[in-house]
């Protein structure tokens, strides 16, 4: 903390900034994801994105000042990777979705797995 004006250092104020829009980012996409009513959906979707844009520059001032630094680099290859499995899974799930909502299946019938082990169906994390 600055001795002369009781103000915290700039990198200490600006990860806590940092902090509460990661969070708050969180709690908006929470709020959306379970929001019924369009308008309040569009609204909150608005602020999400409002939000996500501060916390980028946020970030970006701060990593261009070396004040945050970046976790280790990954391989492109890697996240393509990733990225594929996320699609193919999300593509599994709306494919479900619509089955069941258009019944063409029972509820509790066994979702086809096209072949796949369950060990392909990682959830996706980095």
């Amino acid at each position: 903390m600055n001795q002369s004006t009781g103000a915290l250092p700039e990198r200490e104020m600006l990860l806590t900034i940092l902090c509460e829009l990661k969070r708050t980012s969180r709690e908006y996409t929470t709020a959306v994801t379970e929001s019924n009513c369009s308008a309040i959906r569009q609204t909150l979707t608005s602020l999400l994105n409002s939000t996500l844009e501060s916390q980028a520059k946020v970030y970006g001032y701060m990593k261009q000042h070396n004040m945050y630094n970046a976790s280790s680099p990954v391989l492109r290859q890697e996240v393509e990777k990733k990225f594929m499995q996320h699609q193919q899974a999300q593509q599994e799930q709306s494919q479900f979705v619509q089955s069941r909502l258009q019944g063409r299946q029972p509820y509790g019938a066994p979702f086809p797995n096209n072949g796949n082990t369950p060990s392909q169906h990682q959830s996706f994390m980095m």
